[in-house]
């Protein structure tokens, strides 16, 4: 698989596609509301891209971004062939991916210079605490996190953090954590907890991470993500992911869809399975009114953007 993420015009996100699935959405884009493709690296990079956009009877229009502003240009190709060659070679990072082509630079205007955040120490360090718990969590991108730092301070009466300040904070605490996690080694324990769920899922149990925002929500909005003949399910929501983030276990919380004890039970019985199978410890008193903790969880996740 490609270590990269591709967005489509019409918001479909593929997330380390093979290099079949990138040459099957090249090939399939230049109709109305499907004709450019983004592709960004896994973990994200700020100012790191590359993107393609087409429309029938016209050429492609490449284009690449590596870093700062001067650094994008822009290229036309013939035909999708062409485009594939160029964009996999740039996924796979290799030397001279971008030969062939005439690239030519895009001047994109001058850089607007961000002013720095007018906060005073307590709130500079409040506002940067919060941005690297949900960066520690690991299922934010750098978009997100960008919305998270503009509203975290806002009053009735006091916006304090403009969108482009905001980026410029998020960009930097995410290479720290890009650099933090490059000496990570081996299989982390999201990981299993991702090995686990997709097995679960395999099974009939609807199984999702870091699913809405609390339980009330979790448990209003799970069936609507199960398949046909789903049994059961097992989630955990964003509060669950700061604790496990924080060093405090992660909360698992599941049932049967027909909402009985004995399906709910079993679905417990079924998830602890899973995660054992997985490397990760489970607690759980077998009683279906209790949720199953995973504890102690060593919670590195790595961003993907």
């Amino acid at each position: 698989m490609l270590e990269i993420v591709v967005k489509t015009e019409n918001e479909e996100r593929h997330v380390r596609v093979s290099a079949e699935g990138l040459a099957g959405l090249v090939r399939r884009i230049g109709g109305a509301g499907d004709r450019f493709l983004v592709l960004q690296r896994v973990p994200d990079l700020p100012g790191v891209f590359a993107q393609v956009w087409h429309e029938a009877d016209c050429d492609y229009t490449l284009e690449h971004r590596d870093g700062a502003a001067d650094r994008h240009f822009q290229a036309a190709a013939g035909g999708p062939e062409t485009v594939i060659g160029a964009l996999t070679a740039w996924a796979r990072q290799e030397a001279g991916w971008d030969a062939g082509l005439a690239w030519s630079r895009l001047d994109l205007g001058p850089v607007q210079e961000v002013p720095p955040l007018d906060l005073d120490e307590g709130e500079r360090r409040e506002l940067e605490r919060r941005v690297r718990e949900v960066l520690a969590g690991g299922y934010a991108s750098r978009p997100e996190l960008t919305e998270i730092a503009e509203d975290y301070l806002v009053t009735e009466n006091r916006r304090p953090v403009s969108r482009a300040q905001a980026a410029a904070l998020v960009d930097r605490l995410w290479l720290e954590r890009v650099a933090e996690q490059a000496g990570w080694r081996g299989e982390t324990d999201p990981e299993r907890l991702t090995r686990a769920f997709t097995a679960l899922e395999e099974s009939g149990i609807t199984a999702r991470e870091n699913f809405t925002c609390c339980r009330s929500c979790g448990q209003a909005e799970i069936g609507g993500e199960s398949e046909p003949g789903a049994r059961g399910f097992v989630y955990f929501h964003t509060q669950c992911t700061d604790s496990a983030a924080a060093g405090h276990g992660l909360t698992l919380l599941y049932g049967g869809f027909d909402g009985s004890p004995e399906t709910t039970a079993a679905v417990g019985h079924e998830v602890v399975a899973a995660l054992q199978a997985a490397g990760l410890p489970a607690e759980w008193d077998h009683d279906p009114g209790q949720a199953i903790t995973v504890t102690p969880v060593d919670w590195r996740r790595r961003l993907v953007g």
